[in-house]
C-alpha cells in the first residue's frame, strides 16, 4: 500500500541481531503512526593511502570481522574530501555500536590513512541519506504489520521511499508539564525529598496531580496522564535540567520505571547535548530557545514569560524557590502554592506560540529533531545543515578533532565621537559576512596554500582562495540565500495568515542559519574548521567598511561611528543615492536599517543609545557592563539614558538625586537591592570567598537549597569588615535598616549613573549633594 507520513522524529533498537530504524510520525488520517525501516545498516569510511594496494587492504578490513557484528560490505568508492578526489572503503556491518570498535581497528590496517564518518548517531546516518527530515511529509510504499510493543494507532514496514515533501502540517499534541518538589533540607535530593504537585497543561487547560500520602501515586497519575494524552511534543522549561532527572531517580530509586514512551516499557534517557529523549515523541526542553535571549540575564520562567509578554509578573503568583516548603506545610498557604505551580506550568505552555513555530523551520532546515535542536549550540545546528549537503555532493564528513585556541583579528570598529549627536542614519550591510564568504568562494575546500594563479587574495592577511569551482560553503550559502529570498517575496502577497506567519519564521531561520556559517568556520569544535577562512572574513569586512567610511566622507557625510557590518553617518546630503552608490561600487547589499531623532556615544566602544523617529529607545552594551549590579543600579541607567534622551542631561541628573534621596530615606524595596550572581563551580572549589560565595555558604548554613549552576540574591548588610563578609542571602534580611546604604549609594547607583553622565561632565559630587542646585551648575 501506500501512504502519506509527517515526521516527528526518529529513534532506534536492536531486535533479533539486527537494527531496526522507528520513524515515528502522523499519517493523513491524523493517526500516530510508526513506519519500520529494517534493511538500512551502519557503516563508515576509510581513506586510503595514494599508494595503497585497495583489494589487500579490503581483505585485511574483512579480516577484522567477528560473529557478533560481522563486516558484511567493503566496497571501493570515489569521494571528495575538503573538495579533493579520494579513494575510500565504505565499510557496513550489522550492529550500530560496533563501528566505534571495527573503527578503532580500521585505523591500524596498512594502507588507511584516515577512519571517517564513525560517529555519526546511527538513525541521523539513516536520515541524512535519505533526505529524511522532522516535519516534513513523505510519501511511501508500505506493509501494514502488527506490533503490540508500540503505543500507536498503526504499525507499518517501509518497503520503498517514494517522494519527500511538504505540506500543511496536521494539529499536534502539546503538553507542558513542571513538578515542584519538597525540599525542607538543604540541596533536593530525589532519594529523600517527595515531588509534591506536578502541574500539566493542554489545549484543554490545566490539571494538577498533588500528593496525599506517596508521591509515587501522583508519578504514577501522572505517567497514565501521559499515556492517555499521548502527546507530540513535551514541553518544560529546564525540565532538562531539573525535572526529568529528579522524576527519574525518584523512581528508579524505588524499583520503577517512568514508562510513558510510545514504546512499551521505555523511559526518559539522556541523550545528546544534554537533553531527555522520550522514545515517540518530541521532548522540549524551552529553556535552550530562551538562551538567546541576551536582554534577559536572568532567565527565569517568570522573567522570559514577562518579557516576551506571555504572561506578566503582575498576572501571577510569583515565589521565590526557598518559600516552597513553607506554602506547602501551611494549609492556609497551599493554594497560593497550587497557583503558582499553575502559573508556571501555563506559562511553559503559552511560550509555545513565541519559541516553536522557529525552531520548526530550523528542524525542517537542518534536519535536527526538534528537542535536540532546542539544546544544541548554533554550531551543532549548523553543522547538521553541512553533513546533510555533504552527503549530497558526495563529500566526506570530517572527524571532530581537539584544537588549541587560536585568537584572529575581528571586524572593524570606529571610534565612536562621544556625545549627542541628531539626525543620524545606520547604514547597514544585509548578511555581510554570508555575501563575503560567498563572493571570494571561502572554505576550508578552496584554502590554497601554495602558488596559485586564478585565486582571490584576502587583504591583510594573504590567504588565497580558488575562484572556481565553487566551494562548499559558497554552494549551501547560495542556496540558503535564494532561498531566503524567494521565501520573503511571497510574504506580501500571502492572504492567510498562518501561511504568513510561517513564511516568515522560514526567512527569518534561514537568515539566522546563514549569518552563523561564519562564526561556525572559527569555532574550534568545527569539522569543517578554517582559521584562515574566518581571518579572511574579517579582513574583507574590515577592508569594506573602510572603503564605505571613506566614501561617505566624500560625499559630505560624517561617519560617527562603525561597527563590523553597519555605519553611523549624518549630513544633509541624499542618503538614498548614497546607498545606491555604496552598492553598485562594492556589490553587497545595504539597507538604512535606522534613523535615530537623537543618539549619543561614549568614548568606548559598542556602547551607545538613541532614540528613533518613531520613539523607539535603543540601548546598547550600557546594560551589560556589570554583572554585579542590583535591579535598582541597572533599572537607574536605563532610565538616565531615556531621560537624556527625550528631557535633557539636567532631568537625568535630577533623577540620579531623587534616588539617591529614595534610598537614603529607605523607600526601596530590599527587592530591588538584591544582587545576582551565578554559582559556576560547588562551594568547596571556590579559592575566594566572593559576595556570592559566602552568602552561599549562609544559605546552606541555614538549611536552604543552593547548588552549582543556580544562581544566589545577596545584598550588603551594616557592620565591620570586608565587603564580601556583609554579604546575605536577600531571603534572610527583612529589616530595610539592616542594609548598608552608603554602600548602594556609592557602590551601586553613582557609578552606574556615572558611566553614563561622565560624558557630559557630571562629577559624582553633583550626583551626591541634593542641597546642590543643578539649575544653576547648567548656567555656568
Amino acid at each position: 500500500m501506500i501512504g502519506c507520513f509527517y515526521i516527528l522524529d526518529f529513534s532506534y533498537d536492536v531486535e533479533e541481531g539486527k537494527p531496526v530504524i522507528y520513524i515515528w510520525a502522523i499519517d493523513k488520517e491524523g493517526n500516530r503512526v510508526a513506519v519500520l525501516e529494517k534493511n538500512f545498516r551502519p557503516y563508515f569510511y576509510a581513506i586510503l593511502d595514494d599508494s595503497a594496494d585497495t583489494n589487500k587492504v579490503a581483505e585485511d578490513i574483512k579480516r577484522l570481522s567477528v560473529s557478533q557484528s560481522p563486516i558484511t560490505s567493503v566496497k571501493l568508492e570515489e569521494r571528495k574530501y575538503y573538495g579533493n578526489p579520494v579513494k575510500v572503503l565504505r565499510i557496513e556491518t550489522v550492529i550500530p555500536a560496533y563501528v566505534r570498535t571495527y573503527r578503532d581497528k580500521v585505523a591500524k590496517v596498512r594502507g588507511v590513512k584516515e577512519v571517517v564518518e564513525a560517529d555519526i548517531r546511527f538513525y541521523m546516518r539513516y536520515s541524512i541519506d535519505n533526505d529524511l527530515k522532522p516535519f516534513n511529509w513523505f510519501k511511501a510504499e508500505v506493509e501494514e504489520i502488527q506490533d503490540s510493543k508500540l503505543r500507536v494507532k498503526k504499525v507499518y514496514e517501509l518497503k520503498k521511499i517514494i517522494q519527500i515533501y511538504e505540506d500543511k502540517p496536521p494539529e499536534l499534541r502539546i503538553m507542558a508539564f513542571d513538578i515542584e518538589v519538597y525540599n525542607k533540607y538543604g540541596s533536593p535530593n530525589p532519594r529523600r525529598d517527595p515531588v509534591i504537585i506536578i502541574g500539566v497543561w493542554t489545549n484543554n487547560g490545566g490539571k494538577q496531580f498533588v500528593m496525599k500520602d506517596d508521591d509515587l501515586e501522583i508519578i504514577r497519575e501522572f505517567a497514565k496522564f501521559v499515556l492517555d494524552y499521548d502527546p507530540d511534543i513535551i514541553l518544560g522549561y529546564n525540565s532538562n535540567g531539573f525535572d526529568w532527572p529528579y522524576l527519574l531517580e525518584r523512581v528508579n530509586s524505588r524499583g520503577i520505571k517512568l514508562d510513558i514512551g510510545r514504546k512499551v516499557n521505555s523511559e526518559p534517557s539522556q541523550g545528546t547535548y544534554g537533553h531527555y529523549s522520550v522514545v515517540g515523541r518530541l521532548n522540549v526542553d524551552l529553556l535552550g530557545f530562551a538562551s538567546s535571549i541576551a536582554e534577559v540575564k536572568v532567565k527565569s520562567l517568570d522573567n522570559i514569560a514577562d518579557y516576551l509578554g506571555v504572561v506578566k509578573k503582575t498576572e501571577r503568583v510569583n515565589l521565590e524557590w526557598y518559600q516552597i516548603p513553607e506554602y506547602w506545610s501551611d494549609p492556609s498557604k497551599r493554594d497560593i502554592l497550587l497557583k503558582y505551580n499553575m502559573d508556571d506550568v501555563r506559562s511553559t505552555y503559552l511560550l509555545k506560540d513565541v519559541f516553536l513555530p522557529f525552531g520548526e523551520q530550523l528542524t525542517m532546515i537542518t534536519g535536527l529533531p526538534l528537542d535536540q535542536l532546542s539544546m544544541a549550540s548554533v554550531g551543532y545546528r549548523v553543522e547538521w545543515l553541512l553533513m546533510r549537503e555533504a552527503y549530497k555532493f558526495n563529500e566526506i564528513i570530517p572527524n571532530r578533532v581537539e584544537r588549541e585556541y587560536e585568537s584572529y583579528k575581528g571586524g572593524l570598529v570606529i571610534s565612536p565621537a562621544p556625545g549627542i549627536h541628531e539626525g543620524v542614519y545606520v547604514l547597514d550591510f544585509s548578511s555581510m559576512y554570508p555575501s563575503i564568504m560567498i563572493k571570494y568562494n571561502i572554505g576550508p575546500d578552496t584554502l590554497v596554500k601554495g602558488e596559485c594563479e586564478d585565486c582571490w587574495v584576502a587583504p591583510e592577511v594573504g590567504h588565497k582562495f580558488r575562484k572556481s569551482p565553487d566551494g562548499f560553503y559558497k554552494r549551501i550559502l547560495q542556496k540558503l540565500v535564494e532561498e531566503r529570498k524567494a521565501v520573503k517575496s511571497k510574504i506580501p502577497t500571502e492572504k492567510d495568515e498562518y501561511e504568513r506567519r510561517r513564511l516568515d519564521e522560514r526567512q527569518r531561520a534561514l537568515k539566522v542559519m546563514a549569518n552563523a556559517f561564519y562564526g561556525y568556520m572559527g569555532w574550534l569544535g568545527a569539522r569543517w574548521y578554517s582559521k584562515e577562512g574566518a581571518e579572511a572574513v574579517t579582513a574583507w569586512g574590515r577592508e569594506i567598511i573602510s572603503s564605505v567610511a571613506k566614501l561617505v566622507e566624500e560625499r559630505g557625510f560624517k561617519v560617527i561611528y562603525g561597527d563590523t557590518d553597519s555605519v553611523f553617518i549624518k549630513g544633509s546630503g541624499n542618503v538614498d543615492s548614497l546607498v545606491n552608490e555604496i552598492m553598485n561600487k562594492f556589490g553587497l547589499e545595504i539597507k538604512i536599517d535606522k534613523i535615530y531623532k537623537k543618539i549619543f556615544f561614549t568614548e568606548n566602544k559598542k556602547r551607545y543609545a538613541g532614540i528613533t523617529e518613531d520613539g523607539k529607545i535603543d540601548i546598547v552594551g550600557f546594560e551589560a557592563v556589570r554583572g554585579d549590579w542590583c535591579d535598582l543600579a541597572k533599572d537607574l541607567q536605563r532610565r538616565v539614558i531615556e531621560k537624556i534622551l527625550t528631557s535633557g542631561v539636567d532631568e537625568a541628573v535630577k533623577l540620579v538625586r531623587d534616588v539617591i534621596m529614595k534610598i537614603r530615606r529607605k523607600e526601596v524595596p530590599i527587592q530591588d537591592l538584591v544582587i545576582w550572581k551565578s554559582l559556576d563551580k560547588s562551594l568547596e572549589e571556590y579559592e575566594v570567598d566572593a559576595p556570592h560565595v559566602n552568602a552561599a555558604k549562609k544559605a546552606m548554613k541555614a538549611g536552604y537549597v543552593i547548588f552549582k549552576g543556580g544562581k544566589i540574591g545577596y545584598v550588603i548588610v551594616k557592620g565591620s569588615g570586608k565587603i564580601s563578609e556583609r554579604a546575605e542571602p536577600y531571603f534572610m534580611v527583612n529589616d530595610i535598616n539592616r542594609i548598608d546604604i552608603d554602600y548602594y549609594i556609592d557602590k551601586q547607583i553613582v557609578p552606574s549613573a556615572m558611566r553614563i553622565l561622565e560624558q557630559f561632565g557630571i562629577k559624582e559630587s553633583t550626583l551626591k549633594n541634593t542641597s546642590f542646585d543643578i539649575l544653576n551648575f547648567f548656567k555656568k
